[in-house]
């Protein structure tokens, strides 16, 4: 038998609940968020944060908007204890934030706690031990009541330490630590015996349910909680909170899933940093909420910082496609995604709700500009290239122009096998457009409306230079454009015609420029003008004349 070996491991067990209540649950309001990014995080770390990288992260938290946040284990790490009094003395707690510290049951280290804790507005005390079959009969060699008594005696401490001190408003919390693999009927036992302690002191009492190490899929854990809600004896006394873990890939969801089955508060870390795989990631959760509508009750619109802070203390990179704050999250390469795009934004109103393909949220809300939404590859197409010709130069191709400016990119990508960026775009766009013709240009030109010799038409003369020296032009026509394209005919015998013909400004005020766009057929081949101006007839000539001069070099260098 080899060492991948699936029978070593056997299900989780599930809860029989045929009523089960969360699946028809919606989230419409926001738990309570509290962020375990200076305890969990800290501790999962290489490298634990110094202080300067812990003041940086609390800052952050406050910023965003936490009224929560677990600071530390004073009781088992002297740093952890310096941060707490740091916090404290320095005055750098706001009177709507409560800070949390973690301890065991055991008394020392609940006195350290409270120690740590001296002066404290708000303060939570978290304790916890460790409830599963594996932790009580390997771990401890304890039976369940073992168990229950090490619970029941840490409350007690608990409670006779804070009022020892009450000048602090404080609040209790206790976590059956590995909820996920506990039998749920003890779960309740020994959650609602630790309840009892507490019930009549009038602290307000948090139960955390953690899955400390994610062994169910999510739907099993919100089965836990559902149950849990339904069958403790204290419901309406506490304050239900789960911790997930990311073993299985699956702690937002378990998060999420907890909240409809009946869970009132949330803990987490910033970007999902924690214990092997990770903590449930509060900044996905939250923006998961946010994209149904839900108030997430934290601001997370400047996403660049979060990342460079939470990047900056942990030492972790954040992956480029990580929900939300990723680099590459809302860019498209797809030439189909990125043309749907383009057109959602372009009829996107203000005043209505989000409706833009393959973007679930606007990405301006988080602080990013559009135009990280949409880059070029080999596997883009005419949308992408359009946008960013259209976002960063200002050009409205019309679509003739984009299938052809695109398979010009395209080539180009497929060439260096990689990313084409936008000034190589608009390099790319100005050689082969704007200088294709480089040995025409107009020197001057006149024209003479309604000509009555020439039955009403424009009558135009035109002077340009080419390779030759300088030459002139006179053609007639209904306008400038249909002019010249007779002029070029009579002197060279070339058959055009016009097939499409755009122009615009690029940009506003008086010394802004006009763009041309033209679309001709000569001698039944296709052929693209483009030539920019102050003036807009100029050029929309210079953009015939690159044109047909594409065409007469085209069919010398076939001959």
């Amino acid at each position: 038998m080899g060492t991948f070996n699936h029978r070593k491991y056997k299900p989780t067990p599930v809860i029989t609940m045929p009523d089960r209540q969360w699946p028809n649950n919606t989230i419409s309001q926001t738990p309570q968020w509290c962020s375990v990014d200076l305890r969990d995080g800290n501790q999962a770390l290489v490298e634990p944060m110094n202080v300067q990288q812990k003041l940086r992260m609390w800052d952050l938290l406050v910023k965003l908007g936490f009224t929560q946040i677990e600071v530390g284990f004073p009781a088992a790490s002297q740093p952890d204890f310096d941060f707490v009094r740091a916090l404290i003395d320095g005055g750098r707690i706001p009177d709507n934030v409560t800070i949390q510290v973690l301890t065991q049951a055991r008394q020392e280290l609940i006195a350290r706690s409270y120690e740590a804790l001296k002066g404290a507005k708000n303060a939570i005390i978290h304790v916890y031990n460790s409830t599963s079959p594996v932790q009580r009969e390997r771990v401890f060699g304890l039976d369940k009541q073992g168990i229950i008594d090490i619970a029941v005696q840490g409350a007690k401490w608990v409670k006779e330490y804070a009022a020892k001190q009450t000048e602090t408003n404080w609040s209790f919390q206790y976590s059956p630590e590995s909820f996920s693999s506990t039998e749920i009927e003890f779960s309740v036992e020994v959650s609602d015996a630790v309840i009892a302690e507490w019930i009549d002191v009038g602290n307000p009492i948090i139960i955390n349910l953690p899955a400390t190490v994610e062994c169910a899929s999510p739907n099993v854990f919100a089965d836990q909680v559902e149950w849990f809600c339904r069958n403790t004896q204290y419901r309406d006394a506490i304050t239900v909170c789960v911790h997930t873990h990311n073993d299985r890939g699956c702690g937002v969801a378990a998060g999420e899933l907890a909240v409809m089955a009946g869970a009132d508060r949330v803990e987490g870390t910033l970007l999902g940093n924690g214990e092997r795989t990770g903590n449930m990631d509060i900044v996905t959760m939250a923006m998961n909420l946010y994209s149904q509508g839900v108030d997430p009750g934290l601001n997370l619109s400047d996403m660049d910082e979060i990342i460079a802070v939470v990047e900056y203390c942990t030492a972790i990179p954040l992956h480029p496609r990580h929900p939300y704050a990723g680099e590459l999250v809302f860019t498209a390469f797809s030439g189909s995604h990125q043309d749907a795009i383009r057109k959602c934004l372009s009829k996107q109103q203000a005043d209505e709700h989000w409706q833009v393909a393959y973007l679930p949220i606007d990405p301006a809300d988080l602080g990013r500009s559009y135009e990280a939404v949409i880059r070029i590859n080999s596997q883009s197409g005419k949308g992408g290239v359009s946008w960013v010709l259209e976002n960063d130069y200002g050009l409205q191709l019309p679509r003739w122009l984009q299938i052809d400016s695109s398979r010009m990119v395209q080539a180009r990508a497929e060439e260096i096998s990689g990313e084409v960026t936008s000034a190589q775009i608009w390099d790319l766009f100005d050689t082969h457009y704007l200088q294709a013709s480089k040995n025409i240009s107009i020197q001057n030109f006149s024209i003479s409306q309604n000509n009555v010799e020439n039955g009403g038409q424009d009558m135009l003369s035109l002077s340009y230079t080419d390779q030759d020296g300088s030459a002139s032009l006179q053609g007639h026509g209904d306008g400038a454009i249909s002019a010249l394209v007779d002029a070029w005919q009579q002197k060279f015998g070339d058959k055009i015609e016009i097939l499409d013909y755009r122009e615009h400004a690029l940009g506003t005020g008086t010394d802004s420029q006009a763009i041309a766009y033209v679309h001709l057929s000569i001698n039944s081949q296709r052929y693209i003008g483009v030539a920019k101006h102050r003036d807009v007839i100029s050029a929309s000539l210079q953009a015939v004349l690159n044109a047909s001069v594409q065409a007469a070099e085209s069919q010398t260098e076939a001959a």
